[in-house]
């Protein structure tokens, strides 16, 4: 039997690995249009997987899930860290 934390590790590879492909912080080959569309297609593929994890009961898809979710987060993280960068090195005042 494979340890639950393999699932999530191979889960949050997939989606690091995904996000990372398609560029976490601007686009890789492709329109900022396109980018935007592949992250949609990430998001709702990653519902449908949350809906066949739910209404069927897997556990191993449950643990893969939980690796997905964090994979997403640290991307969202990475994407967001860029921005603070971005920002202190060019720092703009409200008034």
């Amino acid at each position: 039997m494979i340890p639950d934390w393999i699932y999530a590790l191979v889960g949050f590879l997939i989606m690091l690995g995904m996000l990372g492909g398609i560029g976490i912080n601007k686009p890789r080959g492709m329109s900022v249009k396109m980018w935007c569309v592949g992250y949609l297609a990430v998001a709702l593929g990653f519902d449908a997987l949350v809906v066949v994890g739910l209404l069927g009961q897997y556990s191993w898809l449950t643990n893969l899930l939980v690796g997905l979710s964090a994979g997403a987060a640290t991307g969202l993280a990475i994407h967001v860290m860029h921005h603070i960068n971005e920002e202190d090195a060019n720092p703009t005042f409200m008034s």
